[in-house]
């Protein structure tokens, strides 16, 4: 398959602007696999503790010679994605037995749910868990025992946490484990106009809750495409989970099959294995990283894969920037409509054909590297869908029409002909917006600012009524060095209801917005941030903001624009309480939103 000369030169500028950091961390990796995770150079009684509670399994992780697979678990029964991993590690080692291999438990990685969070202090740690689960999962590893390794993750910053922690493990393979989606509860509209009512008074709290309870009831992932879907997009583009493996639910035969068959190839692509070794460093390659942007634009992804993607890149010593975001935008076509992009869930969009019917076209039309390393051999193994045959897995060739031209299209005829983020930069600095949701009438907005300092004062000042005519809500000292960077979800019902009013309105934050965020037009990831002198801490209200998504600017109008001082805030309310003084170090060292907001893959 040929691949498209404009995702090759992309991909190209990415490799020679990383060759220093690939180099570096392509050699770190060789010295590692020189070493080995062989269980052998533990001393005896470093085996022995190592054993101990391997009940069967001990006589066999002794002899050291069959593949020993290492279990990282965000398993929790708290979070509905996350609570089907409670059996994942009893199958898994069942297999590798029957296999004449092992596997252990290595270690769990915290969890946490945005969706419990929003508009809560716990939000506040939010981004940085990420890092907390990257550095979890390494001590998870680092007793040096096991010759691959299985990712159980799902949600928002769970799985890019745990992809940095395969990366920097990248001597030894990694396949990532998904538990699929909860069944379909009621639909988006209905759940959002119930929000809605809520925000103006006009739905009981009683109503609301049973709407909430109806939308979210069961085991699996949220059904909208938020971060958590699309980090399970991100691992099948990326050839990181098994073909087709994202969007099978967690109840049923076929998610065990799949389950069994993930560990049968963990064994097999371990340096034992017969597939030939196929160490995570080899998976993770600027092909994997350019696949996995394809991926995003296409289905209209959750805009916290900007800030996730450069630091699961960097971790792999790739250097991602948001020009590459928007280049790679404009190339890649709008396939999909999944909520809040349109009505349909995931599990409607897998039915209409899925990830397997987009990776087929989007290949047939060279905007993949067909050839990129997966876990599965190459990318063209994911144009397939699993089946069920007795109990272990066949794939099957996916659709290649689809079978719902309302949830999915053909790249030759998409719903937009570009992909749903948008790069801005202007006398504002560098930001992004996600417009595949947004009305062409609203995605340019020119209007005085109203200037905030949490989302709280933008709540009280809706209840009062102050809110009227046009305006661009700048909602500031949200970036991850003021307070963690939290989603500033709570907004959205506000804002949708002005908007619903006949206001023009639009959001200008150097904090995050939820990966559900969709039509009201959204500048979001501000830098430089407020906390940092950026231009946003001198907005005035009343100056003249302009968003034009279209051309891709974010700008401060008038001679005098943005000629007041720096505004000065009293940050030391987001210091402590409900654990967040242990993340001040977390705070100091974050780099700017533009390269991850990470507090550990810095330059």
């Amino acid at each position: 398959m040929t691949t498209d000369s404009r995702i090759e030169d992309i991909t190209a500028r990415i490799a020679a602007r990383s060759k220093p950091h690939r180099d570096a961390y392509l050699d770190k990796i060789a010295r590692a696999a020189d070493d080995g995770p062989r269980r052998a150079h533990l001393s005896c009684s470093g085996q022995a503790h190592a054993y101990a509670g391997a009940g069967p399994d001990q006589d066999r992780l002794a002899k050291g010679r069959a593949p020993n697979l290492g279990i990282v678990t965000a398993y929790n029964d708290m979070l509905s994605a996350h609570a089907p991993f409670a059996t994942y590690p009893e199958l898994i080692k069942r297999v590798a037995r029957d296999m004449g291999a092992t596997a252990q438990v290595a270690g769990g990685v915290p969890a946490m749910c945005d969706g419990v969070t929003q508009g809560e202090i716990g939000m506040e740690m939010s981004l940085f868990s990420r890092d907390v689960i990257a550095m979890a999962a390494a001590v998870a590893l680092s007793h040096n025992t096991f010759d691959a390794a299985l990712y159980l993750g799902v949600c928002d910053k769970i799985v890019p946490g745990l992809v940095i922690a395969a990366a920097s493990f990248g001597h030894i393979p990694a396949v990532f484990l998904p538990a699929g989606p909860m069944a379909s509860g009621i639909s988006n509209d209905e759940k959002a106009e119930t929000r809605k009512r809520f925000a103006t008074g006009d739905a009981t709290r009683e109503e609301l809750m049973a709407s909430e309870m109806a939308a979210y009831h069961g085991p699996g992932t949220c059904t909208f495409y938020g971060t958590a879907n699309t980090n399970q997009m991100l691992m099948e583009f990326m050839g990181l989970h098994l073909p087709g493996a994202s969007f099978v639910p967690p109840e049923g035969d076929l998610r065990t099959a799949l389950t069994a068959e993930g560990t049968r190839r963990a064994l097999a692509i371990a340096p034992q294995g017969e597939a030939g070794f196929t160490p995570a460093a080899h998976v993770l390659s600027e092909k994997a990283f350019v696949n996995g942007l394809v991926g995003l634009m296409a289905t209209g992804g959750s805009t916290n894969l900007v800030l996730h993607l450069p630091a699961m890149a960097r971790a792999a010593g790739i250097i991602l920037t948001l020009e590459d975001f928007a280049e790679i935008s404009a190339i890649v076509p709008l396939m999909a409509r999944v909520y809040p992009n349109g009505l349909a869930d995931v599990n409607h969009f897998h039915a209409a054909g899925g990830l397997g019917y987009m990776i087929g076209n989007l290949l047939d039309e060279g905007l993949l590297h067909a050839d990129a390393t997966t876990i599965a051999g190459d990318l063209t193994a994911y144009a397939a869908d699993p089946k069920l045959d007795g109990d272990r897995v066949r794939w099957e060739p996916a659709p290649r029409d689809s079978l719902n031209d309302k949830i999915l299209r053909p790249a030759s005829d998409p719903f937009q002909k570009t992909g749903g983020l948008q790069q801005l930069s202007g006398n504002l600095g560098q930001g992004v917006i996600k417009i595949s949701a947004v009305a062409e009438d609203n995605q340019l907005i020119e209007a005085p600012a109203r200037v905030f300092h949490d989302q709280d004062s933008v709540k009280a000042a809706f209840k009062a009524g102050e809110l009227t005519g046009d305006i661009v809500f700048v909602v500031r000292f949200q970036g991850p060095r003021a307070n963690g960077m939290p989603e500033l979800h709570g907004l959205t019902p506000v804002l949708s209801v002005l908007q619903s009013r006949g206001q023009k309105v639009a959001l200008v934050t150097d904090g995050r917005m939820s990966g559900a965020s969709g039509k009201v037009p959204a500048a979001i990831h501000v830098a430089p941030e407020a906390a940092d002198g950026g231009p946003i801490a001198r907005i005035r209200d009343g100056e003249m903001v302009r968003l034009d998504a279209r051309a891709g600017t974010l700008q401060v109008l008038g001679d005098d624009a943005l000629s007041g001082p720096v505004a000065q805030v009293d940050l030391s309310p987001n210091r402590d309480g409900l654990g967040r003084e242990l993340f001040e170090t977390f705070r100091r060292a974050a780099s700017p939103a533009t390269s991850g907001a990470s507090s550990i893959m810095t330059e």
